[in-house]
């Protein structure tokens, strides 16, 4: 489980997000959208232990999950507990073989069978993985890239997996596919803090949902109800102003 509770994290003196609060509970998908420079992708970065590397921090609030103040832990720390992160744009090592891609995800697992088991799930999963297992990363495609990635993360067997935008820049099968590997996934006991842009492709597979806007979680509910908010249209449009945060725009997602 992860919990945030009035969450505010600034780059230098600009503010990125104030106020933030959300709940990620055992066994669910929790979808997080906004457009962009909502602060979806700095959130992502304050709960994986990675804001810091990228000039943010952490100024009021609090983040907990499996058992750790994740505003003051390290993300090694964090990922041996189990919360691990599929970053936007993939990011998958081009010049290493889909194969030592996978093996990297798994420099957290000491035990060597319960590795084994999760490659065979992983491949089970994504059968283009196994088919191209000594392959460079870097000759996938791009949907092949993000099911190494999401591969990758798996590898480590994670209580949480957070996931970044895994619809960008692939083709709207391969992305639906990915969506339907997140939900099998869920059923096997990972919760899922999904991030996206494509709204109605996240909300098919998650049972609640927080819509972020210009810094600020302006609404929240059961996927279902929130897919036919009259909010989340004028947020998508553009036509929706959060009056509770600092204008001026947000680089850092």
């Amino acid at each position: 489980m992860i919990e945030v509770e009035a969450l505010a994290v600034r780059y230098g003196a600009a503010e990125v997000f104030q106020d933030v609060s959300l709940r990620v509970d055992d066994g669910r998908i929790v979808a997080l959208l906004g457009n962009n420079g909502a602060g979806k992708t700095t959130l992502l970065r304050a709960l994986s232990g990675i804001l810091g590397g990228q000039g943010g921090r952490v100024v009021a609030g609090t983040a907990h999950g499996e058992g750790l103040d994740l505003t003051r832990s390290r993300a090694d720390r964090i990922v041996r507990a189990g919360i691990v992160q599929v970053p936007e744009g993939r990011r998958v090592f081009g010049q290493l073989s889909v194969e030592d891609n996978l093996a990297a995800g798994a420099l957290s697992v000491r035990s060597r069978p319960q590795a084994r088991r999760t490659r065979a799930w992983v491949h089970e999963l994504f059968p283009i993985l196994a088919d191209r297992a000594q392959q460079p990363a870097a000759l996938l495609s791009g949907g092949e890239q993000q099911m190494l990635a999401i591969g990758r993360a798996l590898m480590s067997s994670p209580r949480v997996l957070l996931m970044d935008e895994p619809s960008l820049g692939i083709a709207p099968l391969v992305a639906r596919q990915i969506m339907e590997t997140v939900r099998e996934v869920n059923r096997a006991g990972t919760s899922v803090l999904l991030v996206e842009q494509n709204t109605k492709l996240a909300l098919s597979v998650a049972h609640h949902a927080y819509l972020m806007h210009g810094g600020a979680i302006v609404a929240e509910g059961p996927a279902d109800e929130l897919a036919t908010s009259d909010l989340l249209l004028e947020v998508s449009l553009g036509k929706h102003t959060a009056s509770a945060v600092p204008t001026g725009g947000n680089p850092h997602g």
